[in-house]
């Protein structure tokens, strides 16, 4: 086993390197050709100083990224390879005869000790965006949001991962068709209370305060037929100067927000520009597309699992110290397994999602019919939000769920030239 995880550190190391040479040496940022001196050339809306700061910025948060995804995974290998998931079991049937006390003591061990962990990772993420002056986030506040998160996560994931051993334990053959089954209505609760619940935890949200503006977003609403009554907006400056709004929620508790910084430094045709895409999601229910491509991305991965969780706890059980998969002690290689075919899945993901944010983007152009504004918002959020405008290839294949900036520009470039 110490064999084995020299190896895979060795691999981590090799991994690393061969990366930072891809993004900081082997691609360049070259525009492709034709696009000098338009508006999709980064030179005309960016100083020099500007662009040098988003290449920056974009190479070392794509590197930590990157980093970042198998760094679990080893954290997972090494939890079951030496045997302290294990210890985390019987700590757990130690301290409570009832299982449902077990698995909320083993889960928070396990989850307190992944977050320690990576926590450096989470500050380097935090430390570049306040270099780069992204974030205007304190100290203070950014543990703040970290602490939110570790309990709001746990709570949820607690319940999962009482239910997923429950059902495993009830059904070991068809664990993961039943899991899949009580995934639908939890997956749809917490889509709809997540707007008003667990976003507040976070900020403060309120009705648009610019009442004639959130009229001339209603108007934009009713002419889509969107039941609208609220706009919301959120404050975010004190966090960050990037700029953001997006549609969250189902049903009854569904919710177009704007991030206050996108309402200081846009204009009203920009702002409603991207009020009208985010319209377009609602319009062509991108929400519920997606729930449905989860849900049925969930269920073939759940029956992958289960294969690969028997193949290896028949394999390498004893290394792994797991006699069987209904034991407590086999959720870090769950969610290892589930962690990679994530990370497998995610290019498909994103083709689905750069698809659907391009026909949003089309759908608001076509209803504001103002090209420039359209242009005006992605070059802003080029330069407030240190966007990248070109990615390298794999970047994008990766890690992009909307079109690169340059490509959003360039498409409508193209609009406005035929008309």
């Amino acid at each position: 086993m110490k064999k084995s995880l020299l190896t895979i550190i060795l691999l981590y190391a090799v991994y690393g390197l061969v990366l930072y040479f891809y993004l900081f040496f082997w691609t360049g940022y070259e525009l492709p050709k034709g696009i000098e001196g338009t508006a999709a050339d980064p030179k005309t809306f960016l100083t020099a100083e500007e662009l040098q700061l988003s290449e920056n910025y974009s190479q070392l948060k794509n590197l930590v990224f990157f980093i970042s995804i198998p760094l679990e995974w080893i954290i997972f290998f090494i939890v079951l390879s030496f045997g302290i998931s294990k210890t985390f079991q019987q700590w757990a049937e130690t301290a409570s005869r009832f299982f449902i006390v077990q698995t909320a003591l083993y889960y928070f061990w396990l989850s307190l000790l992944v977050t320690l962990l990576t926590l450096p990772v989470s500050w380097l993420n935090y430390k570049l965006s306040k270099d780069f002056q992204i974030s205007t986030q304190t100290l203070n506040s950014w543990l703040k949001d970290e602490v939110t998160d570790f309990l709001v996560n746990y709570v949820l994931m607690a319940v999962v991962v009482t239910f997923l051993y429950i059902i495993i334990r009830k059904f070991e053959k068809r664990w993961w068709l039943w899991a899949w089954f009580a995934s639908i209505p939890f997956t749809l609760f917490i889509m709809f209370i997540q707007p008003v619940i667990i976003d507040p935890l976070y900020n403060d949200f309120y009705p648009l305060k610019n009442k004639k503006l959130e009229e001339e977003i209603l108007q934009l609403a009713s002419k889509a037929d969107i039941p609208a009554e609220h706009v919301y907006e959120v404050d975010m400056s004190t966090k960050t100067n990037a700029l953001n709004a997006y549609v969250t929620g189902i049903g009854s508790n569904s919710r177009i927000v704007l991030w206050d910084t996108t309402l200081n430094k846009l204009s009203e045709d920009e702002i409603l520009f991207i009020m009208a895409h985010e319209m377009g999601h609602y319009v062509m229910k991108h929400i519920y597309i997606g729930i449905a491509g989860y849900l049925l991305l969930s269920l073939a991965g759940l029956y992958i699992i289960h294969r690969l969780m028997i193949f290896c706890t028949n394999r390498w059980g004893k290394r792994l110290n797991i006699q069987s998969i209904r034991e407590l002690s086999s959720l870090p290689l769950f969610l290892l397994l589930l962690g990679m075919l994530s990370f497998a899945s995610s290019p498909i993901s994103g083709i689905v999602s750069r698809y659907q944010e391009k026909q949003a983007d089309l759908y608001a152009i076509e209803m504001t019919k103002n090209e420039e504004a359209a242009v005006k918002t992605f070059q802003h959020l080029a330069k407030f939000s240190r966007s990248e405008i070109n990615p390298p290839k794999i970047v994008k294949f990766l890690r992009y769920d909307h079109p690169p900036l340059i490509e959003r520009i360039m498409y409508i470039e193209n609009i406005k030239n035929k008309e």
